[in-house]
């Protein structure tokens, strides 16, 4: 099944959101995004990306501690790198509907 332009913003934005207030871990995000948008497996993606399988499961599982630059190079295919975000729930839906305000205003 494949995806429209839309469905994929639509799944980055909600996914974003979801890890934003600290649902979904950045690996779960990553893990989600590689299958449902891509459709691709770990080991085709790490090959695309340029890092081991072993990695990219380590990054998917929340393990280990990698590098920024390495982080940064998973999610670029994505179209995201990756970034601060705040700690408490409740700055990050103030951040988020802050956001959304200036969007709608320009």
């Amino acid at each position: 099944m494949s995806m429209t332009a839309e469905q994929r913003q639509a799944l980055l934005v909600e996914l974003l959101q979801q890890h934003i207030l600290g649902e979904l871990t950045q690996g779960q995000m990553l893990k989600r995004l590689r299958k449902e948008v891509l459709g691709f497996s770990q080991t085709r993606y790490a090959e695309l990306v340029g890092v081991s399988r072993r990695t990219l499961t380590d990054i998917e599982q929340d393990k280990g501690s990698q590098v920024q630059s390495i982080i940064d190079k998973v999610f670029k295919p994505l179209g995201m790198k990756s970034g601060l975000t705040p700690i408490h729930p409740h700055v990050a839906r103030h951040v988020m509907n802050i956001s959304s305000s200036k969007i709608t205003e320009n």
